[in-house]
């Protein structure tokens, strides 16, 4: 199974749409507001190489600069914040009906827990005992 995305700094990029997995990452870390050399620290390598992926992404896009570049890719859709992605996992996890989502959390001591348990098992009791 591949990978059709990467997430970096809060952004998420796709790998199906033309640039290739370096350049992407270095795209991804320019749009996160990172310096060539912070890209370069972030992905282990110097910075030179760091310029001539962005480089090669930049003249892939169409772009003049590197921030016509992460606008270009955001227009395309290649990179997207990671807020989206996240939004739409949490979309999905609701419409499962999953019972961990509708489970009463409180937080405190513990006792209002006890409580609420002791009140759902004598109504569960006074339901067995009627049928």
């Amino acid at each position: 199974m591949t990978n059709t995305s990467i997430t970096c700094q809060g952004w998420t990029g796709r790998l199906d749409m033309g640039l290739a997995p370096r350049e992407l990452e270095a795209t991804l870390l320019a749009a996160a507001d990172l310096t060539v050399k912070q890209v370069a620290q972030v992905m282990g390598i110097a910075p030179k190489t760091v310029e001539k992926r962005l480089e090669a992404a930049r003249l892939k896009l169409g772009s003049k600069t590197i921030r016509g570049l992460v606008l270009e890719a955001f227009k395309r859709q290649i990179i997207s914040p990671a807020a989206t992605a996240l939004a739409l996992m949490m979309v999905i996890h609701g419409m499962i009906g999953d019972d961990q989502v509708m489970r009463i959390r409180r937080g405190g001591n513990g006792g209002e827990r006890r409580v609420e348990l002791r009140v759902a098992a004598r109504r569960v009791e006074q339901q067995l005992m009627a049928a």
